[in-house]
């Protein structure tokens, strides 16, 4: 090849290049997103779990919404208050102090304590047996499964299953809210890390039903609801509810009911006599 093809080749491939640079360069600049510094400020401050616990799609949809006053600086229930703090000095406004919440339970349907219809063979994943007779071979139709569908999309380690019932470390719970969304029997609930007792049943069958399907079900007695001063306590549908905050935590409703639904709280998980360390996932 001649010199001066070299170069013509050379000259040609230049041309393009600085053809494609300007081109890229334009679409840069026409192109160019703005970039919100408080909203990237704000999703430096989040824990990056992504959990969805705060009701955006992750800690950028999160961050996106602070930014634009669609949400409070405390959404996130991973971060807690000390991110609040933060992304609210951030936005230049306080940060509410917000109640720590954490998932529980409303169940003791433990294996010693239930009655089961038929032995049931097949995928250990709770949301399966909405195929199966009766939604499960437990006689209660309203008790936990004990599949471990809530552990496996927890992302914390926080739930895990004793005895055949899930049961809460509220030390390890950030009240992400995936294990209520996955429970097909609608069984956990988010209540205050302050609370003293919770009601740990679901059932709404009639009291005789329940005794005969569960020891440890709730019969709708009303005992405690009568027992109770400062009247925290409902039975509706044939079951018992508190309401934490009316609750003082005396204590009355639990030593009252005689079939031990009410349980007092702790940092540790709530589980049935006699269990020990927890199962793996899906172990029955």
């Amino acid at each position: 090849m001649s010199i001066s093809g070299i170069l013509i080749a050379t000259a040609i491939v230049g041309g393009i290049g600085l053809f494609i640079g300007l081109f890229l360069g334009g679409s840069a600049i026409l192109f160019k997103v703005e970039v919100n510094e408080k909203e990237e400020a704000i999703l430096a401050q989040l824990p990056g779990n992504n959990c969805g616990g705060c009701g955006y799609p992750g800690c950028a949809g999160l961050a996106a919404a602070i930014a634009a006053g669609e949400a409070p600086v405390n959404a996130c229930p991973v971060g807690g208050a000390a991110v609040g703090k933060k992304v609210g000095a951030i936005m230049g406004v306080e940060a509410e102090e917000g109640e720590h919440m954490v998932a529980f339970v409303q169940c003791r349907g433990t294996r010693d304590k239930i009655k089961v219809d038929y032995d049931y063979v097949g995928l250990h994943d709770c949301r399966m047996l909405s195929f199966v007779p009766n939604g499960g071979a437990k006689s209660c139709n309203f008790g936990c499964l004990g599949y471990g569908s809530c552990v496996e999309v927890c992302p914390f380690d926080a739930i895990h299953i004793f005895n055949g019932v899930a049961q809460v470390d509220r030390e390890a719970c950030k009240a992400c809210g995936k294990c209520i969304s996955v429970c097909p029997k609608n069984l956990i609930t988010l209540i205050p890390y302050s609370a003293k007792y919770a009601a740990a049943c679901n059932s709404g069958d009639k009291g005789p039903i329940t005794m005969k399907d569960c020891r440890a079900g709730c019969i709708g007695c009303g005992i405690c609801t009568k027992n109770c001063p400062e009247g925290a306590i409902k039975v509706e549908n044939f079951n018992a509810t508190i309401d934490q905050s009316k609750c003082i935590g005396c204590g009355i409703c639990a030593d009252k009911c005689p079939k031990n639904v009410i349980v007092m709280l702790s940092g540790r998980p709530v589980c049935a006599e006699g269990t020990g360390e927890h199962e793996e996932k899906g172990e029955d």
